[in-house]
């Protein structure tokens, strides 16, 4: 009788829903292996949504504000477009190339071509196939995007977007493979969580070459080049650090506790670069420059990409303030020194900074968050690994970025823009559209 009225009463009833549910919120969020979790696919829809966002709208709107007026919607649009084209390369063979069953080293299978054999039902550990497709594609798309930044206002809009399919599929997908798909070093045990060199080390060497191979821009002697507006590049970072919690804490591929410290330790990382690249700005110029700041963060979210499901907060924080460090130097001495034209410094915020980023992670990762040691933890082979991965990947990437675009060359022509069209702007010339009069060329 007791029992019969504490189960039918009202209240005691919903305490008793609460502690339930409250002890279900309390287990961890992933099922057992190859078992769906509700939870898990929810927090990956949530995260690709995020990755989404950075590229057609976090990129383009920090690359547009650098830029000039009289090209700045091209800017935006070299980043638009490529997501619309990489998605669609992705889905058709650059996922199968990543991550289609194969005991090649180098490559995946075909056997996914057209995302044949992937069907509603099929997982990757607890979440959908389908999605774990979609999460993946969103990285290949920023990655391809990010190449941009070093050859705006120079390539034309037609050779841009047969680029990215090619180098989705030839550049992305295999290194892909190699570290994230079984491939090449899979037995090396090579530490990229989220991408460092995947994602950052692949686009910031090809956007190098490609510039080099593009040559420099070709501007009057007495004009400089002025951003069009500085307040889109520090709105474009924002949106970045925003979608960069999906990007790193995503890569966890469940909602649980690496996701948690991937999440932190990228807020931690993002703000030490921010405040490390001002620093720098303030003993160099004694000014406080918010391109800077912008740059410094985007600097700090790089760095910290391959590392943030193997650090904690003291190992986020050094990586932050030594990405912000190398950035900088990237950026105001070496693209100085050496003399290249790296538009928007594609190569000293991704390439370089993804270097230093991978490179740390093998001397930084702590066992005590996900059992994986680095150098300083008493693990000096992972250095091995690291530096293995960082030179293969550098190589690589330089070289078939360069195979792409003679081989585009000899199709279609020099995909250098001409004297008269980089003068007159590239808004006008390949888009018919312009920014408004009332659009001011440097705010």
């Amino acid at each position: 009788m007791i029992t019969k009225s504490f189960a039918t009463s009202p209240i005691l009833s919903a305490a008793a829903r609460s502690v339930v549910l409250a002890a279900a919120l309390c287990l961890p969020a992933t099922a057992a292996a190859d078992e769906f979790s509700g939870a898990d696919t929810a927090f990956i829809m949530i995260c690709a949504a995020l990755v989404m966002l950075m590229t057609p709208a976090g990129l383009a709107l920090f690359y547009g504000g650098l830029t000039q007026r009289k090209s700045v919607l091209n800017t935006v649009g070299m980043s638009y477009v490529a997501f619309c084209a990489a998605i669609l390369a992705w889905m058709v063979i650059g996922y199968s190339i990543a991550f289609g069953g194969s005991e090649n080293p180098l490559s995946g299978g075909l056997e996914h071509v057209m995302l044949a054999s992937i069907g509603v039902d099929d997982l990757s550990g607890t979440i959908p196939t389908t999605i774990f497709v979609l999460f993946q594609g969103c990285f290949a798309a920023i990655a391809v995007a990010i190449v941009s930044g070093s050859i705006i206002e120079r390539l034309r809009f037609s050779t841009w977007l047969l680029f990215v399919v090619l180098w989705v599929t030839l550049c992305y997908a295999p290194i892909a493979h190699w570290i994230w798909g079984g491939g090449l070093f899979d037995s090396h045990n090579e530490l990229d969580f989220a991408g460092g060199t995947v994602v950052h080390i692949s686009s910031g060497v090809s956007g190098l070459v490609l510039a080099l191979l593009l040559g420099r821009r070709r501007v009057e002697p007495d004009k400089a080049y002025q951003p069009y507006s500085i307040k889109f590049t520090l709105l474009g970072s924002a949106l970045l650090w925003f979608g960069w919690f999906g990007f790193n804490a995503g890569s966890a591929l469940a909602a649980d506790k690496i996701a948690a410290n991937a999440m932190l330790v990228t807020a931690i990382a993002a703000a030490a670069g921010g405040l490390a690249w001002l620093f720098c700005d303030w003993v160099n110029s004694r000014q406080s420059h918010l391109f800077g700041a912008a740059s410094g963060v985007v600097s700090g979210l790089v760095g910290i990409t391959p590392a943030a499901g193997f650090v904690g907060a003291d190992g986020a924080l050094i990586i932050g303030v030594l990405s912000g460090l190398s950035g900088f130097f990237a950026v105001t001495w070496m693209k100085k020194k050496f003399g290249y034209d790296d538009a928007l410094d594609a190569f000293g915020i991704h390439g370089a900074v993804g270097i230093v980023g991978s490179l740390l992670t093998g001397m930084l990762a702590n066992p005590a968050i996900s059992g994986e040691a680095g150098l300083f933890y008493g693990e000096p082979g992972r250095m091995v690994a690291q530096s293995l991965a960082v030179v293969t990947t550098v190589a690589y990437s330089a070289a078939m970025t360069a195979a792409i675009y003679f081989a585009l060359k000899m199709v279609m022509g020099s995909g250098r823009i001409s004297d008269d069209h980089e003068s007159e702007g590239l808004d006008s010339i390949y888009h018919g559209e312009q920014e408004g009069p009332s659009a001011r060329t440097n705010d």
